[in-house]
């Protein structure tokens, strides 16, 4: 017997859920490092790449180039040496393109390649100094800082107290061409530029991520020092790539000196921070290490009348950010 009015619904069955769709990974291909390298041993096939990159752009189509011209470009004798020496380069550094006559085109490791080559990055060494930088010593505050180059590597230090600030790789085609003042402040950008990438995670070799620990280290005593034995260590950040190795240690100010809170702050004093260079970031600012578990470290700079606070967590993320007038009783 059914109930009068009762709809029959037939058999419930439990809904399912839909099914979810994984995400794609990426294919990787990868060839032993030695054929890589193999096959741009060979001046014709440097003269290849170097032809390419003259006028390479980095859109979709990128510069294209027959192989008549690129035969004329060449050193080769004959057609059948140098397509010889194309085919080698073919697909690891050259793609084929073209439907109607064969045209070559960099891949994005001929790309990266040829771009070195012309920049001299394998093959120039670039020494100099020192050069006088006009600017006092932050940490003895009595001797002047001096840049010297060595193979490629600046070094910047005190010509008094003798003790290094800094020494970071500078490209050897950044050093062309410039005069002392704008060659310090490309090398100023240049490592700026590479920090601030670093912070976010990001690797500015191989855009992989980039780690970040942080450890007390002991600091670096001034002429002037009084720091006790509870003073004497600030935490140091360590900036990793697992996957290529770049690695850069230093102080935390340096790795938020792009963050907006701190270049607004600068902004409404009438200031710019990026017009402080990495050497010496202006003695207004402290570093202050709250805990190691978690890590708190609280960076702060005083201009006029206000503080600004920016408390810096063990991965390098800012948790928060306050500003404060120092002139307000507490």
């Amino acid at each position: 017997m059914s109930d009068a009015g009762a709809e029959d619904v037939g058999e419930v069955t439990p809904e399912t859920p839909p099914t979810e769709t994984p995400e794609p990974t990426p294919e990787v291909e990868s060839v032993p490092a030695s054929d890589a390298f193999d096959a741009l041993g060979n001046e014709v096939r440097m003269a290849v790449l170097r032809a390419l990159v003259d006028d390479a752009d980095e859109s979709v189509s990128g510069t294209t180039m027959t192989f008549s011209e690129l035969f004329e470009e060449s050193s080769a004798d004959t057609t059948a040496g140098f397509a010889y020496h194309l085919r080698q380069l073919t697909d690891l550094y050259l793609r084929k393109t073209g439907e109607e006559e064969d045209r070559y085109a960099l891949t994005y490791a001929g790309l990266q390649v040829a771009r070195a080559i012309v920049a001299g990055t394998y093959t120039d060494r670039v020494s100099f100094g020192p050069v006088e930088m006009g600017e006092d010593c932050p940490l003895c505050e009595d001797g002047n800082l001096a840049a010297t180059c060595e193979a490629n590597y600046v070094t910047v230090a005190c010509t008094d107290c003798r003790q290094g600030i800094l020494t970071l790789p500078f490209p050897p085609g950044a050093q062309r061409d410039r005069d002392t003042a704008d060659l310090l402040e490309a090398f100023d950008r240049h490592h700026r530029h590479r920090l601030s990438v670093m912070s976010d995670g990001i690797c500015p070799e191989c855009a992989a991520k980039m780690d970040a620990t942080l450890a007390l280290v002991g600091k670096r005593q001034t002429g002037t020092s009084t720091e006790t034995d509870a003073d004497s260590q600030q935490a140091q950040v360590t900036l990793d790539c697992q996957q290529c190795g770049c690695e850069l240690n230093c102080p935390v100010t340096l790795a938020v000196l792009e963050h907006p809170a701190v270049i607004a702050f600068y902004h409404d004093h009438g200031e710019n921070v990026r017009d402080r260079p990495i050497w010496n970031v202006g003695d207004e600012w402290r570093e202050t290490v709250l805990s190691t578990d978690p890590w708190c470290v609280r960076v702060s700079a005083q201009l006029d009348d206000e503080e600004l606070g920016v408390f810096v967590a063990g991965d390098l993320t800012v948790a928060e950010t306050r500003r404060r007038n120092t002139q307000q009783a507490s």
